[in-house]
């Protein structure tokens, strides 16, 4: 144990002893650790910052938006409104399937057994 790990220690034992630490949320329940092995650990801080934050990725977010604009899409009733959103509907597709690219997802084995389906859902049946 190094001498910050000690000195924490120490001065969690001396509030533990003061009673500083009775009656906190949670008390006498199983501490739920999250597994963010899937992050880098020189990330783990800012990922946790921008998670609790509310910030998703950039692909989430676009992924988000196809999905309301394929509903909205639907609810058309004009073709103005139409083409309008189908214009903003194929941007942000665009923009996904490039950011997919750069990133190397297309062309990954899971990509390949399951792209269509993802789009699909993303995206809804509209073209």
């Amino acid at each position: 144990m190094d001498w910050v790990s000690r000195i924490a220690e120490e001065r969690i034992q001396e509030a533990i002893e003061r009673g500083e630490l009775r009656n906190l949320p949670g008390e006498g329940k199983p501490v739920k650790i999250e597994d963010l092995s899937h992050v880098p650990e020189e990330l783990r801080t800012a990922w946790l910052m921008l998670r609790n934050a509310g910030v998703v990725p950039e692909e989430v977010q676009l992924a988000k938006e196809t999905v309301t604009l394929a509903d909205l899409l639907r609810m058309c009733r004009t073709d103005e409104e139409r083409a309008a959103i189908r214009k903003k509907l194929n941007e942000r597709r665009l923009r996904l399937r490039l950011l997919m690219e750069q990133r190397g997802w297309y062309g990954a084995a899971a990509w390949d057994t399951y792209g269509e389906r993802i789009e699909k859902r993303l995206g809804g049946d509209e073209a």
